[in-house]
């Protein structure tokens, strides 16, 4: 058996722009989370920095110490396909132990706490995608594609080493989907400023 990663008829350099979606090539240089500590009050944090280990070993000591109970749910947009497999890899290549709620082996399906807004939004129908930023659109949230979206953070990346304007991308998403599931839910969206409210705070490494 023998695995290709490059398509028929691209050359190398075309290929060489989406090595970065592959976990055995690519780096994380940023991971924004967002939980809910009270009812309204959704906090959202950012581990970001270059040396991808650190960044790695911080978030997984997150997971530790406070999400690792059966009650915790991961919840990502298409996060099953692409987000928890990804962020497990490059643990995995960086020699760090996985967290309970990252490693699936051997559980059955309802065992693993990954929940995931893109496959709720299918409604069993298997050949359905939508993006984050359509579902924004469908429930008149605001887009989280605004500035850039995800096909433009190498560039930002390899090319600027804006790492701050990569947070800001990653942490509206995170907004966006938590914006998304309370939709799901009926209920009302979070309004900054007013009696539901945002915290922002981001860690460099």
């Amino acid at each position: 058996m023998q695995l290709q990663y490059r398509e028929e008829g691209k050359s190398p350099a075309e290929m060489y722009e989406n090595a970065g979606i592959f976990a055995e090539f690519g780096k994380i240089v940023c991971i924004s989370v967002g939980y809910f500590v009270r009812e309204r009050e959704l906090r959202i944090k950012s581990f970001y920095g270059d040396d991808e280990k650190e960044l790695l070993n911080n978030f997984c000591g997150l997971l530790n110490q406070y999400f690792y109970s059966r009650e915790h749910v991961l919840c990502a947009h298409n996060g099953k396909e692409f987000d928890f497999p990804y962020i497990a890899r490059r643990m995995l290549v960086n020699g760090i132990r996985l967290p309970l709620i990252l490693n699936t082996a051997g559980k059955k399906p309802w065992e693993v706490k990954h929940l995931d807004t893109m496959e709720l939004w299918k409604f069993g129908d298997y050949k359905s995608f939508v993006s984050l930023n359509l579902l924004a659109a469908v429930f008149d949230i605001p887009t989280p594609k605004d500035d850039i979206d995800g096909s433009q953070v190498g560039e930002v990346y390899w090319k600027m080493h804006d790492l701050e304007r990569i947070v800001q991308y990653c942490q509206k998403d995170v907004l966006t989907v938590a914006q998304i599931f309370l939709k799901y839910r009926n209920e009302p969206l979070l309004m900054d400023g007013k009696n539901e409210f945002v915290y922002l705070r981001s860690r460099k490494f």
